[in-house]
């Protein structure tokens, strides 16, 4: 540890700082160093006092809900509004400059990357375009018939070139025939031209279409079309494999997918010390300053990975036509709640970590609002701080003070930094309103996170009684209320055409099929954007919004009565003896099994977020807030006796050799069975459990880096 401005620094975090992170900014090692002592110094206590009064407030609901049961709803409610929990419902209007259209006007899928894999990072920032014949020809969005051949198969080509074509036909119709009956597309500023058996045809719209490349003397060229606001583009070139099987020359259909990226530095990451916190933050400089490279190894090649240039056509007018090569990207801080090792106060206290995570965003983003790199991220002249975990609306006007001490620190405009609000807090979404009123002048998105949603639904009724199993929760009256009245409440405060409404994630990787089915639920809803795993995902969701035209839905919406908040009290509580006993084994083990494979990852290897098999081997995306889930559930069932300590015990010691099992022969794994007492990924998770019912507010954070510094420390 380094001592500079009274703070002790950790080596690895210090020499990105000094070396990298300010090396083209005009500021000062020591005025960066001093700028975050006095941030420190102003705001650590503040978030203590935040801190102790959500404690305080948990404290009184569990002393009510232990004399009370769950009590009625009105009676729930008329205690909440006496403590200060519930506040009286605002209805706030925004007023946001400086946004971007891909916040204020694009509706299109959102991906949230972990900021500790620079080539994750690369592909989610380079997924605003992504190929529709590769989505369809390497998932199970079509069905497959037998093994695909070697290299290409053209069995499948032929059934992806005809699904492109029904595709186009259904949101980009000819004036007469199918796009299936094309032989060639030819575009200029007169429009699409598209040569068929019985002569050439247009567009039925021809306002779709928004530009071309030319067709060069080998055929390639492209076409690009509109719809809802999104771009697609149909790619020529009869060089190709595909090409030269495509009955149009049709090398392609690319369409505009990821419009928005959030670079993670939360949730999906597992950041304990210095080292790590400087890899994190060196991806979104990187991804900032353009800078940012990956090198690794396919085909027998090595390929290095980096940020996408723009995208260049000619408009209809005969002008140039840039759109953007990238993802707007926006970057997740950390909670109020986590503290960092990676920077100690003289007396050796713990930085404040989202008092850090804004300091380095903000100087981050010097490098894109001066224009020191070759892309620019926000055109509009904003940085984009999604803010997670707030508990009610003092919480988030500390965070609007943070901002704004962190912009007059380093000279910016007041409201250059804008906050991303996550509702996925039990306190927060009751008081919606009143959260969007404190930062009406910086909120740029509202977000259901509705996996931290429901871990902290069971944390703050869990004294009320034993709460239904995971899956039952998704019918819940307060969950479907919850999903609505985000919506209603940002529409009432004017985010339509302003910010973004946006709905989480689909933690099926590989089941793109039953995304597509699914899925389109989310811009019928009004929202503007949705959380998607991969750039496979993006493109196959962005088909979604061009289904979907998302404002005019918002616009129906809005004029429906908001969703009573009084239902939102309603409690997902099962009762012990109406939980069948074959209920709880399963439920148990499938619980135990979540835990297990997330945690050995995050405390064993490092890995922040996974893609962990269940017991029937199906991939689900695990972060911390499934694990949230799963285990504040198994610690509200051990408090209400409906499983006991050693049925708990035996199971996850059952479930630790499932889940060797399922990892064998990953490299690195670190093996949990044959030394459960010395494992530290095992100790985890059973403390994760164990100690459920006190840890604040049932995060996680707390246990798992505690043991995770431990196993670095032994490796």
């Amino acid at each position: 540890m380094a001592d500079t401005a009274g703070l002790q620094v950790e080596e690895h975090l210090k020499s990105f700082v000094e070396d990298e992170l300010l090396s083209d900014v005009d500021l000062t090692a020591a005025d960066f160093w001093a700028t975050l002592a006095g941030l420190q110094e102003r705001f650590a206590p503040r978030i203590a006092d935040a801190l102790r009064r959500r404690d305080e407030l948990q404290e009184r609901i569990d002393a009510w809900h232990a004399e009370h049961g769950a009590g009625s709803t009105a009676d729930y409610e008329k205690f909440l509004t006496d403590l200060g929990y519930l506040l009286p419902d605002a209805s706030p209007t925004i007023s946001v400059d400086r946004v971007d259209p891909e916040i204020a006007e694009i509706a299109g899928p959102q991906l949230v990357v972990p900021s500790t894999v620079p080539r994750y990072a690369l592909n989610a920032a380079n997924a605003r375009w992504g190929s529709l014949f590769d989505a369809l020809y390497g998932t199970d969005a079509l069905p497959q018939d037998g093994e695909l051949a070697r290299g290409y198969d053209e069995r499948r080509g032929a059934q992806v070139i005809t699904a492109a074509d029904e595709l186009l036909d259904e949101l980009f119709p000819l004036a007469k025939g199918s796009h299936a009956g094309v032989t060639a597309y030819r575009a200029g500023t007169d429009g699409l031209v598209a040569d068929t058996s019985g002569g050439t045809v247009g567009l039925a719209d021809p306002a779709q279409f928004a530009g071309f490349r030319a067709v060069d003397g080998d055929g390639r060229g492209a076409v690009l079309l509109t719809r809802n606001g999104l771009h697609l583009e149909i790619t020529l070139d009869p060089t190709t494999q595909v090409g030269r099987q495509h009955h149009a020359d049709v090398a392609d259909v690319v369409l505009e997918s990821a419009v928005s990226t959030i670079v993670d530095l939360e949730d999906s990451v597992s950041t304990v010390d210095g080292e790590d916190k400087a890899l994190a933050y060196r991806t979104w400089l990187g991804l900032l300053t353009g800078d940012l490279t990956s090198e690794f190894s396919k085909g027998g090649r090595t390929v290095v990975r980096r940020v996408n240039p723009d995208r260049e056509y000619t408009a209809p007018d005969g002008s140039v036509l840039t759109l953007p090569g990238r993802s707007l990207m926006l970057v997740r801080n950390c909670g109020h709640h986590m503290t960092t090792n990676a920077v100690r106060t003289a007396d050796g206290t713990e930085v404040a970590e989202g008092v850090l995570d804004a300091l380095v965003s903000a100087v981050a983003g010097l490098y894109d609002l001066q224009h020191k790199g070759p892309h620019t991220n926000s055109r509009a002249g904003s940085v984009y701080i999604v803010k997670p975990k707030q508990h009610g609306p003092e919480e988030v006007a500390l965070t609007v003070e943070l901002f704004g001490a962190v912009e007059e620190a380093l000279g910016l405009q007041a409201n250059t930094l804008k906050i991303g609000i996550m509702d996925e807090e039990k306190r927060t979404s009751a008081n919606l309103g009143a959260c969007i009123a404190e930062a009406a002048n910086r909120v740029i998105f509202v977000n259901t996170g509705f996996l931290d949603r429901t871990g902290d639904e069971i944390h703050t009724c869990f004294r009320a009684g034993a709460v239904l199993p995971k899956g039952d929760m998704k019918s819940t009256t307060w969950l479907t209320t919850y999903e609505d009245r985000n919506v209603d409440v940002a529409l009432a405060a004017g985010f339509s055409h302003s910010a973004q409404i946006g709905k989480g994630m689909w933690a099926k990787p590989a089941a793109m099929a039953e995304m597509i089915e699914q899925k389109i639920g989310h811009p019928k809803a009004g929202a503007n954007c949705a959380w998607v795993p991969s750039p496979t995902a993006a493109t196959l969701h962005a088909l979604h919004y061009l289904r979907v035209d998302v404002h005019e839905v918002q616009s129906q919406i809005a004029a429906r009565a908001t969703a009573d908040r009084s239902r939102l009290l309603e409690l997902p509580l099962a009762g012990a003896s109406s939980l069948p006993a074959e209920t709880v084994t399963h439920e148990l083990e499938t619980n135990a099994q979540s835990i297990l494979g997330y945690v050995v990852r995050w405390v064993g290897m490092g890995i922040g977020c996974s893609t962990v098999p269940d017991l029937s081997g199906a991939g689900l995306m695990e972060d911390r807030a499934t694990l949230r889930i799963s285990a504040q559930l198994v610690a509200n069932w051990l408090a209400h006796g409906v499983v006991d300590e050693v049925t708990v015990r035996d199971t996850f010691a059952r479930m630790a050799s499932v889940v060797d099992d399922q990892n064998a022969g990953e490299p690195g794994y670190p093996p949990m069975a044959k030394d459960l007492d010395g494992s530290e990924s095992f100790q985890a998770a059973l403390e994760l459990v164990f100690t459920g019912a006190t840890e604040p507010n049932g995060y996680t954070e707390r246990t798992l880096t505690s043991w995770r510094q431990r196993a670095k420390a032994n490796a």
